[in-house]
């Protein structure tokens, strides 16, 4: 008769898994992911993004059995992680520090004694932010019976997906859709190495361990601006190097773009636009020389740093998700090719998100996993990429929806503009908040809404309202004619879209 060491050599070596109690005798499981057996299922997720979480849960909601793949221990994606969340709440907690220790309490009687700064706390209050957040899509898998498999996920067939784990083990899923949802990471800079400590990305930007005295961001953009931004308020002499001549990156009005500039300098940011960088050292003392010149060509100059931050822009991720295996290949600018249902030329495999044509924002993506996973249902699949809008979250904030008038100008559309400034917005003035406009545009002949660009603070709240309109295709007349709340920030789209129905606003 075997001993109880026997029994449990012998079914070890046979790769099965023995209960960790066994009548009173303790033993160790020997199971890892390598002894599961696979998955069935009706939809799988590639990637626990915005795009991603938000199409699994639509997908369970629908009755698809559905399952999630995500590499990283958290759900959540770039997005709750290491992007737009953690990134809006130093936004708005260095913005709050900034009123507070600069001279704008002072001026509203606000008189406070021995501010400072805790920034080991202020990363806490970001850290717990996330937290919550992160572990709220969990809840979210649970209560929507979505599976979550934390793993690598690969395609390994046209109908079949393995997730690799960090024990080196494996979990197989076979499904009758894929949908890859994996985003996209930061674009590296050719010869600047990222070590997240003094060279960082807008991820190491999150997490700085003390306020630079002299920080040089590389590139205007929306990430750019939003960390420079950050940074500033807490008190770092900020450089933007921006190769483009206009900051606020791409798809912002000029007229918009050319108005925050001049704020964000006012506020002490400093620019140095059609510029490029042509490369990084270090110091022996520690700095970093950044050598650029004029994009156009001209002389070197060398900016010094304490802290040199990277982000000119984003990049789909799509290494090692096995596309190949499957006949799948990416365009020149390394996105998967779909068609109108976000199918790959594997009509069981789609793909929505950063990966995809588009701009890289989470909403877009959200919206893109909610009506693929309705097509898979049998659904209508249609989104009008005119109606997703941008915004900027600094101080002041940019948004915008629709046309811009240079992409006006250039399709040789006849347009008429309305614009109205906070400056005589009763809500801003008594904020003693002012700055920015709404500039809206409308097609000459129907009136009706083409283009919705705001300057001002709350403006990522109110472009909804212009998103909304254009959506119904709604006249710059029907907007004024709705009786919006008095006194409010939003009467100012209102009366921008009076001056563009009518020529001319009420207050101004």
């Amino acid at each position: 008769m075997q001993t109880w060491k026997q029994l449990y050599r012998t079914v070890a070596t046979r790769g099965q898994h023995l209960p960790c109690k066994l009548h009173g005798a303790t033993v160790l499981s020997v199971r890892t992911y390598a002894d599961k057996a696979p998955i069935d299922a009706d939809v799988t997720v590639v990637g626990s993004g915005p795009g991603g979480y938000v199409a699994a849960i639509k997908a369970a909601q629908l009755g698809f059995k559905t399952v999630c793949v995500e590499k990283n221990v958290t759900l959540g994606g770039t997005c709750l992680n290491v992007g737009c969340i953690p990134s809006k709440a130093l936004l708005n907690n260095s913005y709050l520090y900034h009123l507070a220790h600069g001279k704008d309490f002072e001026s509203r009687g606000i008189e406070i004694q021995g501010i400072s700064l805790n920034l080991e706390k202020m990363m806490a209050q970001k850290s717990g932010a996330v937290k919550a957040l992160t572990g709220g899509i969990a809840h979210l898998f649970k209560q929507n019976k979505v599976t979550h498999v934390n793993g690598f996920g690969t395609i390994t067939g046209k109908n079949q997906v393995t997730a690799k784990t960090v024990d080196g083990g494996e979990q197989v899923i076979n499904t009758k859709n894929i949908l890859i949802a994996t985003g996209s990471e930061v674009t590296p800079f050719p010869g600047i190495e990222i070590d997240e400590d003094i060279v960082v990305s807008s991820t190491g930007a999150l997490s700085l361990k003390k306020v630079p005295e002299e920080l040089i961001v590389i590139g205007a953009g929306v990430i750019g601006v939003e960390l420079g931004s950050v940074w500033q308020r807490l008190g770092s002499k900020v450089t933007a190097v921006e190769f483009l001549g206009h900051v606020g990156g791409m798809g912002i009005d000029m007229e918009i773009s050319k108005n925050f500039q001049r704020i964000l300098q006012k506020q002490g940011m400093k620019f140095k636009l059609g510029t490029k960088v042509m490369g990084a050292t270090k110091r022996p003392d520690g700095k970093i020389d950044v050598a650029v010149e004029a994009a156009a060509g001209g002389k070197n100059e060398t900016l010094t740093c304490d802290v040199l931050l990277v982000c000119i822009g984003r990049r789909p991720y799509t290494q090692n998700l096995g596309l190949e295996s499957v006949g799948i290949e990416l365009d020149n600018r390394g996105r998967i090719p779909i068609n109108n249902r976000f199918q790959t030329k594997v009509p069981s495999i789609y793909a929505i998100g950063d990966v995809v044509a588009g701009p890289m924002l989470a909403h877009k993506a959200e919206d893109e996993g909610i009506i693929c996973v309705e097509g898979m249902a049998g659904g209508a699949i249609h989104i009008d990429y005119n109606c997703v809008p941008s915004v900027i979250y600094t101080h002041p904030e940019v948004a915008w929806v629709g046309k811009n008038e240079e992409q006006l100008k250039e399709e040789g559309v006849p347009y008429k503009i309305g614009k109205f400034p906070f400056a005589a917005n009763s809500r801003a003035k008594t904020n003693a908040d002012t700055d920015g406009l709404v500039k809206i545009l409308s097609h000459k002949d129907t009136d009706r809404m083409l283009g919705a660009h705001i300057l001002g603070s709350g403006a990522g709240e109110m472009i909804n309202e212009a998103a909304l309109a254009m959506e119904y295709g709604a006249s710059c007349e029907d907007v004024a004619r709705v009786c919006h709340a008095h006194p409010t920030v939003s009467e100012a789209f209102r009366e921008a879209n009076l001056a563009a129905s009518f020529g001319k606003a009420i207050n101004f």
